[in-house]
């Protein structure tokens, strides 16, 4: 997501428009392909905070998008607590945008969802996610947190439908089904570069399109699209035991989220308003 971004900022030196990207990697086979791109990379690792002190004072805008640990039984997001501590140390960048995830508001029954929406998580993803946009809106600098739903791009890895529906994964049957939301990571891009300049303080967006599809459906149009079998129904009952936890966690929510304050505050035109129209791409 972090080069797909670079590629809407256009770095300086290519664009004439004064924009430096850094970026940060703890990865030092990254390096050179960063560069190619325009990007300066700075090395160290968002798990060791002492590393990151290079940070203090070098960006006037910050686009976070590390997801917290996964460690069973972790509550807080030591990633971003290390950043923003690091961040702290001198002049506060300008802005700060968060990418977080549409999971803090846990279950809310296919219900349409604003931002004003009290957070519910309902899992630790969840949990975590909520430690981390608290931690950055009272950080004391200007933050915009961004609530991201399913990202999908046919050149993302794991980006489409394909993949699960050759394995045959079943899908829940119309009446236990549940709405879910989605981003081609395009569209994604460009909501988060748009943040850094846009962005009101202590703000909180959806980084949603316009599709209003339930799980199945959704999975039916992407077979139909590829020309491969609709994933077999079944009901909720026989999930709990035939479906990976992980996948039936993404099951047992079920939320429409608005997406005003993406078209009105940030002013971003959807290049994939639905899913129809980015898996066509």
């Amino acid at each position: 997501m972090g080069q797909r971004a670079a590629r809407v900022l256009q770095p300086a030196g290519r664009s004439g428009r004064g924009v430096a990207l850094l970026a940060l990697t703890r990865d030092t086979s990254r390096q050179d392909a960063l560069r190619s791109k325009g990007i300066r990379p700075l090395l160290g690792d968002l798990d060791q905070p002492a590393t990151l002190r290079r940070l203090a004072g070098i960006a006037t805008r910050v686009l976070h998008l590390a997801p917290p640990p996964s460690t069973p039984g972790l509550a807080l997001d030591p990633r971003t607590m290390a950043l923003l501590q690091v961040l702290r140390l001198r002049s506060l960048p300008f802005s700060l945008v968060y990418g977080s995830t549409s999971g803090v508001y846990g279950d809310c029954q296919g219900q349409w969802v604003a931002e004003s929406r009290s957070v519910a998580p309902a899992t630790e993803r969840g949990l975590r996610r909520v430690n981390a946009e608290r931690a950055v809106r009272f950080a004391g600098l200007r933050a915009s947190i961004l609530r991201i739903p399913g990202i999908y791009a046919p050149d993302r890895e794991g980006g489409t439908p394909r993949a699960r529906l050759l394995r045959g994964t079943q899908v829940l049957q119309a009446d236990d089904d549940v709405y879910t939301n989605h981003i081609h990571a395009d569209d994604l891009a460009r909501a988060c570069v748009l943040a850094l300049w846009r962005g009101k303080a202590q703000r909180i967006y959806h980084v949603s399109d316009d599709t209003q599809l339930k799980m199945g459906d959704y999975f039916d149009l992407a077979a139909d699209l590829y020309g491969l079998p609709r994933p077999p129904r079944i009901a909720r009952e026989l999930a709990a035991t035939a479906l990976p936890a992980t996948l039936l966690s993404f099951m047992s929510e079920s939320r429409r989220m608005r997406n005003q304050r993406l078209k009105t505050e940030l002013r971003l035109a959807l290049r994939y308003p639905t899913v129809l129209q980015g898996l066509k791409e």
